[in-house]
């Protein structure tokens, strides 16, 4: 199928098989808003649930002190609970 005629989100799910990526990165790479990368990347995942793939989710993590045990994985949190800094890595994504 030509590149022109897949949907943004299918280009988005076959470049997340070829890496992780950040909603922000998937934003840029695609020139759409961060939470419209968010809502591809919600729908991906529905869309793999019958097949033999899965959506993997690295998820946020703070800069400073390490902590990764975030609530929600899918949303960069604004600051750290453990040490309140606000340098966090957005959660990345990828299909395996």
């Amino acid at each position: 199928m030509r590149e022109a005629s897949r949907t943004t989100r299918q280009r988005i799910a076959d470049r997340l098989r070829e890496e992780a990526m950040a909603a922000g990165a998937i934003a840029t790479a695609f020139e759409i808003r961060t939470s419209d990368a968010l809502t591809h990347v919600e729908h991906i995942a529905k869309s793999l649930e019958p097949t033999d793939e899965q959506l993997l989710v690295a998820p946020p993590e703070c800069e400073d002190c390490g902590f990764s045990d975030f609530d929600d994985l899918t949303n960069r949190p604004s600051r750290c609970p453990e040490c309140k800094c606000e340098s966090i890595t957005e959660p990345a994504y990828r299909i395996g």
